[in-house]
């Protein structure tokens, strides 16, 4: 793993690129990648010959496009209008229809152009920042518009960017996953998890192999449970729709907490590159044990604020979850009997994504009379990113009395200064560079699904009642 992000020294990476984003006038393009395309070509991260190439319905053209990208920058702090001009230079613009096979003709044409005037062959790189819904029907025109195939054999590659979530269940991701493995070798994948590509995220790697004083005691004997938790204030707002086919187990159950969860759970690599870091997280996958019939009743919970119903896009007698809560197990040594308590929901009283690695007291305990000591590792990653471990130390005075002492690693004065890299930006970065490490596999995307199928079997059957909660509360109570 390269681990100086100073400037991104890859192998052909300032190879002339072609970025193509589907769904380019999206709330994605808006809110995230624009931002992220910005900051890295102001930063003089992205090749010095670079294009980006908008394609959606409207009928704006390059100049409509390129205006359309300074109206978004008036929501980014910082940003001086003459320098986003300059970087707006970069965007072109390709009207087009999905279902429309002469769209994908023009497209070709449209980047033909850009290598024609740039007298190269370019790498083409496209990002679907649409709806998971599309992801077939633009994958089958790419390949049959010929614009999944290298411009030349010496140089220029093609790949492609996918949003989560992957497919809706087992089944589904297995028919996406057949349809990509016609048009692309696994290697021009890069499945999309941007939580991977945050700086909390990337240091539970950092922390369990660098430092040899954790992950000596990485297991079960001195660890009690793991408890991973994604919370948000918010409802569904805009998302009615889209979310009511969803839910919240697969909206970011599937992907988020579990890749997170692997990254706590996974055998150290072999050696430290992509290949060898996807393959252990996927083992860790592969080892969670189905939910049975009677964990399911024990050790799951589903729920639903009150008025989400009411919400745009919801059906008036949904049966989605905006919450749920499980105990997931893993099947081998290291991790025998110790829970992996995952909880996540909607319309909450607070809104935080974090993680507790809590290690069991010692006995006997040099303890206060009322409580047994442990020491917890934490990761927070919103609302700041933050890794901490707490320390039990003597409260200064004449007795013997404990305090709860943290040792922190904050990020906020980095991102103040500038100096944190968006996990946007990282997951672009990465994926022109080539490299694949904080991307799902195939084998992660599967072993994912097959656990979350074993619990959607049983809500679907309804052998876990759909619970329900005010908003602005700490969840269901039960």
């Amino acid at each position: 793993m390269n681990y100086n992000m100073n400037m991104p020294h890859k192998k052909n990476f300032n190879a002339p690129t072609v970025l193509t984003i589907f769904g380019a006038t999206g709330d994605l393009m808006k809110k995230k990648l624009t931002p992220a395309l910005f900051h890295l070509w102001n930063r003089g991260w992205l090749p010095d010959k670079c294009a980006i190439v908008g394609f959606a319905r409207k009928d704006l053209g390059d100049n409509g496009f390129r205006s359309m990208a300074v109206n978004f920058s008036g929501g980014m702090a910082g940003i001086v209008k003459k320098d986003f001009e300059s970087f707006a230079e970069l965007w072109r613009y390709q009207r087009g229809n999905f279902s429309d096979s002469n769209s994908y003709a023009a497209l070709a044409r449209n980047l033909e152009s850009i290598d024609e005037a740039w007298g190269m062959c370019s790498n083409k790189l496209f990002y679907l920042a649409v709806p998971p819904q599309f992801y077939e029907e633009i994958f089958t025109h790419l390949a049959n518009s010929g614009l999944t195939k290298p411009c030349s054999d010496e140089t220029g590659w093609t790949r492609v960017l996918v949003e989560k979530p992957f497919g809706s269940d087992l089944k589904t991701a297995e028919r996406l996953d057949a349809m990509l493995g016609k048009l692309f070798k696994e290697e021009q994948v890069f499945r999309i998890d941007h939580y991977l590509a945050k700086e909390s995220v990337q240091n539970i790697l950092a922390l369990r192999f660098s430092n040899s004083i954790f992950e000596s005691s990485w297991d079960g004997r001195a660890i009690e449970k793991v408890e991973i938790k994604m919370l948000e204030e918010a409802g569904v707002e805009e998302r009615g729709a889209f979310y009511d086919r969803v839910g919240t187990l697969r909206d970011v159950g599937q992907n988020h907490m579990l890749q997170m969860l692997a990254l706590i759970a996974m055998e150290r690599p072999a050696v430290f590159v992509a290949s060898e870091i996807r393959k252990a997280r996927a083992a860790a996958l592969y080892a969670l044990r189905p939910v049975s019939r009677d964990q399911l009743k024990r050790d799951t919970r589903r729920a639903q604020y009150i008025g989400y119903r009411q919400e745009g896009g919801v059906s008036p007698d949904s049966k989605t979850e905006t919450y749920f809560r499980l105990a997931a197990f893993i099947d081998n040594p290291r991790w025998e009997g110790v829970p992996f308590n995952l909880e996540s929901g909607k319309r909450l009283n607070r809104s935080v994504v974090e993680t507790f690695v809590t290690f069991k007291h010692v006995d006997p305990c040099l303890c206060p009379p009322d409580r047994h000591v442990q020491n917890v590792l934490y990761f927070q990653l919103q609302p700041n990113q933050e890794v901490a471990v707490s320390f039990w130390t003597k409260r200064p005075g004449v007795a013997m009395e404990l305090e709860e002492r943290p040792l922190a690693l904050n990020y906020s004065g980095i991102e103040k200064n500038g100096e944190l890299v968006d996990a946007y930006e990282k997951i672009l970065l990465d994926c022109i560079s080539g490299d694949q490490t904080l991307f799902a596999s195939t084998e992660e995307v599967m072993a994912s699904w097959k656990f979350i199928d074993s619990v959607l079997d049983g809500w679907k059957n309804n052998e876990v009642p759909l619970l329900v909660y005010e908003p602005g509360s700490a969840g269901p109570i039960v």
